[in-house]
């Protein structure tokens, strides 16, 4: 099923980049400007097991991101500034922004270098458990666990469970059936189940997490920085939706104040964890809006219009998606309208 989505969705990309209709579309729209999500950076290509290559963009593609911007005079501003534009009834400069999520070390390694290259603002959403080495990237582990072995057995319902996984298409079948039963479980029941599952086979977690994420001393020289603003991300990376109201305001206070020790700022920009309509919804924009959160992005698609000066905490993000890594198809993301039409033409979506 994910397969037949991606194959339309680049069917479209092709189409819009075969027409050329994208800069009228982009001129003649009340869009005023994009915010993009981003996680991994890395040089390295995918191998052909990699469910979570949709999260990873190579140094390349990201130089040829800001160059786009750059040649179809599109500002790239950080979300301080895209508020104020937002919230301008004035027409204003068509605007990009770059959000990077999670505090990967590789946005250390091979993001920053080019973000500093080309002078570029950017956002950084940090869960605050990564950093302390505490933090489950699950979704990654569960990748890893089934690449390295030919079968794989879980709870499911109650049940042991075996799983194929001979080879990428049996693969990706397991992984599939496996992330989305954790994704309909409650979190504190995924947890549980997902650290069975490395235990059973010798997979560290917090090893991964201590791998894979900066450290606070790096986040420390990251957000030095004067084109980085850190945002906060949850502490666990905790679906919002998922929890009782007040576990959510926790999750979500206890990240600022935790960022504000760490790194002598209050951050005023926040990220909902996962993002889409499955993870935060209205009352989650409302308990943002609520705590005085300046911004807060979701990951549902879509441009950014005047009328979501009156909802800042449900921005629309629009992924650089790791399968549509094709200097072509630039043009298609810098233009919101388009990813407005995706979610059905609201421009501000918020059910």
């Amino acid at each position: 099923m994910a397969g037949l989505k991606y194959k339309i969705l680049q069917a479209g990309f092709e189409m819009l980049a075969a027409t050329h209709l994208t800069g009228l579309i982009r001129r003649f729209s009340a869009s005023k400007g994009v915010i993009f999500t981003l996680h991994r950076v890395l040089p390295d290509r995918p191998a052909a097991f990699a469910p979570n290559a949709i999260l990873q963009i190579t140094p390349e593609f990201l130089e040829q991101a800001i160059l786009a911007c750059r040649e179809n005079d599109i500002d790239i501003v950080d979300l301080s500034e895209a508020r104020k534009r937002i919230q301008s009834s004035d027409k204003t400069k068509k605007f990009a922004v770059l959000t990077f999520d999670d505090a990967y070390r590789d946005n250390l390694q091979f993001a920053l270098p080019i973000l500093q290259k080309h002078q570029c603002p950017f956002t950084l959403f940090v869960p605050t458990a990564f950093p302390d080495g505490e933090g489950d990237i699950w979704w990654q582990a569960l990748e890893d666990i089934i690449a390295q072995h030919p079968s794989v057995e879980i709870d499911i319902n109650g049940t042991p469970t075996e799983f194929s996984a001979q080879d990428a298409d049996e693969k990706e079948n397991a992984f599939n059936e496996i992330y989305w039963h954790m994704r309909k479980m409650p979190e504190q029941d995924r947890v549980r189940l997902m650290h069975g599952f490395a235990q059973a086979y010798g997979y560290d977690l917090r090893k991964q997490c201590r791998d894979l994420i900066m450290s606070w001393d790096e986040l420390k020289a990251f957000a030095s920085d004067p084109l980085c603003t850190i945002g906060a991300h949850t502490v666990q990376h905790f679906e919002l939706k998922k929890l009782e109201a007040d576990e959510a305001k926790a999750e979500i206070l206890t990240s600022f104040d935790v960022l504000e020790q760490k790194l002598g700022k209050r951050p005023t920009h926040f990220s909902y964890p996962l993002g889409g309509p499955l993870s935060a919804g209205k009352r989650e924009f409302d308990m943002a809006a609520e705590l005085g959160i300046e911004t807060a992005v979701t990951t549902r698609p879509g441009g950014l219009y005047h009328e979501h000066a009156q909802h800042l905490t449900a921005l629309p993000r629009i992924s650089l998606n790791g399968h549509f890594q094709k200097q072509r198809f630039l043009d298609v993301f810098l233009t919101g309208a388009i990813f407005t039409a995706q979610a059905g033409m609201k421009k501000v979506n918020i059910d």
